[in-house]
C-alpha cells in the first residue's frame, strides 16, 4: 500500500510539473510562431507594389518575366520543331507552341506596362543553350531532344503557374496565370503525344531540380556544329517588348 502511494504521488507531481511547463512554454511558442509568420509577410509585403490591379508581388513581376522568357525560346524551338522535325507528331508540338506563346506573349507584353515591368528581349543564356543544342540536332534525334527537353521545362513552369494562380491578389497577373495554365496543359499533351518522352528521366530531372528553373546546362553541341547566335531580329518573330514601362 506505501508503495502504491508513493507511485501514485510521484505520477501526481510529474504531472503537474508537465502541465505547469506545457503552460509556462505555451505562450512563448506562440510569440516564436507568431513572430516568425509576421516577418515572413511584412517581408511580402514590403516588396509588394501597390497597383490599380491589386497588390503586385515580387513572385508576380517574376512570373510575368517568366511567361515573356519562355516565348522568347520555345517560339523558335517550336520553328525548328515545324522545319526539322521528321514526324507530323512533332510538327503539330511545333505548332502549338508558335500558336500558345504568340498569345501568352501578347497578354505579357500588353500587362507589362500596366504593371510598371520592364520585359526582356533576349532569352537567358540557358535558354540560348537549350536552342544552340536543338539546333545542332538532326533527324530522329532532334526529334528526341525537342519532345523531352520541351517537355521537362513545361512541368516546372506548370508548377510555377500553379503557385502563382493560388497566391496572386493581382487581377492582371490572375488572367495571364489562367491564360497559361491551359498553355502550358496543351503543350504539355501534345509533346506527349509524340510518343517521345522519357518520363523515368523527366521524373529524375524534376527532382534533381523542382524550382521551375532547370540548373544545369543544356547537353554540349557535337564538335563542329554550327554556332547560333541569337538575336530577335534575326531568329525571333515576337515582336519586342516595350523599351520600359510606362509611367505609373
Amino acid at each position: 500500500m506505501r508503495s502504491t502511494r508513493y507511485l501514485t504521488g510521484t505520477g501526481l507531481v510529474v504531472g503537474a510539473l508537465a502541465v505547469t511547463l506545457a503552460a509556462l512554454l505555451y505562450p512563448v511558442m506562440t510569440t516564436f510562431k507568431s513572430g516568425v509568420i509576421g516577418n515572413a509577410a511584412s517581408n511580402i509585403n514590403a516588396q509588394t507594389v501597390a497597383t490599380q490591379f491589386g497588390p503586385m508581388t515580387p513572385l508576380d513581376r517574376e512570373f510575368v518575366t517568366k511567361v515573356r522568357l519562355a516565348g522568347l525560346w520555345e517560339f523558335p524551338a517550336g520553328q525548328m520543331a515545324e522545319q526539322k522535325g521528321t514526324t507530323a507528331a512533332v510538327k503539330t508540338a511545333g505548332q502549338h507552341l508558335i500558336g500558345g506563346h504568340t498569345n501568352l506573349d501578347t497578354t505579357a507584353r500588353k500587362i507589362a506596362p500596366q504593371l510598371g515591368i520592364t520585359l526582356p528581349n533576349q532569352p537567358s543564356p540557358l535558354q540560348q543553350s537549350f536552342l544552340v543544342t536543338l539546333s545542332a540536332a538532326t533527324g530522329v534525334d532532334f526529334d528526341q531532344k525537342f519532345a523531352n527537353l520541351l517537355r521537362l521545362q513545361h512541368g516546372k513552369v506548370f508548377s510555377l503557374v500553379s503557385q502563382v494562380r493560388a497566391q496572386t491578389r493581382n487581377s492582371l497577373v490572375r488572367m495571364l496565370a489562367d491564360q497559361a495554365n491551359t498553355t502550358v496543359l496543351d503543350h504539355m499533351t501534345v509533346l506527349e503525344a509524340t510518343g517521345l518522352v522519357n518520363f523515368d528521366q523527366i521524373a529524375i530531372d524534376t527532382t534533381a531540380s523542382p524550382s521551375g528553373i532547370a540548373t544545369q546546362a543544356a547537353p554540349t553541341p557535337p564538335p563542329g556544329s554550327p554556332t547560333v547566335i541569337v538575336t530577335p531580329s534575326a531568329t525571333f518573330s515576337l515582336p519586342p517588348a516595350a523599351s520600359a514601362p510606362a509611367s505609373q
